[in-house]
């Protein structure tokens, strides 16, 4: 009780909200062990996410991402759905001064324009898209050098741009997601997220 008189009389909450873009491309990996992604016409999901892909399952094992569990212990997926803006990539583009970054570079599985600033959508989104399938949001994926070394490969006459996508795509990198009702996705659909009421929880 004496933490909730401590309440701040100020507290910001915006409410909830609704903002739609489109679908413009979907991608999934030729095999589990690939993390560049390839154009499919549709993209099938399951609660497991994309069948065969590097990402799909139930649970997957914690990496450098989760450093409070030791490496390899089995965790939840919640990192199913690679999510990425068009705007977004090109503004990465252009900060690291390369001529254009696809989705499939960087291991996307869907591509979405007209929802400004993805990369800031909160968790508990819900992306509901014309064909049925639900995706919750379960936050931002930081860019890594990994997938910078991704880039690298179809710029061989730059160097460093590993390590500068990092610096460049942070914030910018899309979303990662999970499959909340399963379905089809195409190229074309109209995709609404549904914002959840926010506020920041602040130290009293």
């Amino acid at each position: 009780m004496d933490q909730l008189a401590q309440l701040p009389d100020d507290l910001r909450v915006t409410r909830k909200f609704k903002v739609t873009g489109k679908v413009e491309g979907v991608y999934q990996t030729p095999a589990p062990e690939d993390f560049q992604t390839q154009a499919v016409e549709t993209l099938a999901l399951g609660f497991e996410g994309i069948a065969g892909d590097r990402h799909a399952g139930f649970t997957r094992l914690s990496g450098g991402r989760e450093p409070w569990y030791p490496r390899g212990t089995e965790m939840c997926n919640e990192r199913q759905i690679s999510i990425l803006s068009l705007e977004e990539l090109s503004l990465i583009a252009a900060r690291m001064e390369i001529a254009e970054l696809k989705p499939e570079w960087i291991g996307g599985n869907i591509a979405l324009v007209g929802i400004p600033n993805l990369t800031w959508v909160p968790p508990r989104t819900r992306l509901v898209f014309e064909g049925g399938v639900v995706l919750r949001v379960d936050g931002d994926n930081a860019p890594c050098r990994f997938a910078g070394a991704a880039i690298a490969e179809h710029y061989p006459d730059r160097d460093g741009l590993d390590l500068l996508f990092p610096q460049k795509a942070k914030r910018l990198r899309g979303l990662v997601g999970y499959v909340e009702k399963p379905g089809s996705i195409a190229p074309g659909e109209t995709v609404t997220a549904h914002i959840p009421e926010q506020w920041i929880y602040e130290r009293i």
